[in-house]
């Protein structure tokens, strides 16, 4: 059975104290709802605040996520946090392939493939991000999906069937990522069902029924249980919702 996973990404946002209180909240909130093991709760704060947070979250019960990784695994490279010390602080997992990360700081495949072999051989689970932009979700269906199945096959795809079972996709339509704008639920099926056949043809039915796929892109509480039901899609990457315990929580009610 595949995980079903509501996670939340900060970005850059709250003191470290603002963290701190706000993952105190969604710990408790994970405690009291005593959720089954295939039912997860993931935060991803920014990096100055993973270490405290480490220290307040029931690890049991909530997953602490990092947001990026370097691309190598020590040296003269300032400012660069390595998945090493990810691991060190207590983080299992990272979210790779933003399309923040890809926009801004030209992460391409190639990068991204170092992060993520550096990211498995600590043990991190990825969460792995693709999606189009709104430009190429207007050119139609064989442009978008071709997009999303390059990132793929560029990237995890290349992994063994083994490795693989550590990645999460979150699929993120570019176009609906803080812009107010959301794929309604019949396209966030669309393509999560076409990224799950993808799955199957480069592994099998069975790898492909296995992995959890994630919708991203301006999910909040009045519109993810309707996204969440749809058959292929698992849960959600979450950014300005999961800013807040309460509405947090309400997503986490809706998967």
């Amino acid at each position: 059975m595949r995980k079903l996973i509501v996670a939340g990404n900060w970005k850059m946002n709250t003191s470290v104290a603002e963290g701190v209180e706000l993952a105190k909240k969604v710990s408790e909130y994970a405690e009291k709802k005593n959720l089954p093991a295939e039912k997860q709760i993931v935060i991803a704060p920014p990096f100055t605040h993973l270490a405290p947070i480490a220290q307040v979250i029931n690890a049991d019960k909530v997953i602490l996520a990092a947001q990026d990784c370097a691309a190598t695994t020590n040296g003269a490279y300032t400012g660069e946090v390595s998945a090493s010390m990810l691991k060190g602080l207590g983080v299992k997992a990272v979210i790779l392939g933003h399309s923040e990360r890809r926009q801004y700081f030209k992460e391409n495949s190639e990068i991204l493939l170092k992060k993520i072999k550096l990211a498995l051989a600590e043990g991190l689970d990825i969460i792995f991000c693709c999606g189009e932009t709104k430009d190429q979700r207007e050119a139609g269906a064989n442009l978008y999906n071709n997009v999303i199945k390059a990132q793929l096959v560029d990237t995890v795809f290349t992994l063994s069937a083994e490795e693989f079972k550590k990645v999460i996709i979150a699929y993120e339509p570019v176009w609906a990522i803080g812009t107010g704008l959301t794929a309604t639920p019949e396209q966030a099926q669309e393509i999560h069902e076409f990224i799950r056949k993808e799955i199957a043809n480069n592994y099998n039915a069975q790898v492909a029924e296995d992995t959890t796929i994630l919708y991203g892109g301006s999910c909040k509480p009045s519109n993810a249980a309707e996204i969440f039901a749809k058959k292929d899609v698992d849960g959600g990457l979450i950014g300005g919702a999961s800013l807040k315990a309460d509405d947090f929580g309400k997503l986490i009610d809706a998967r």
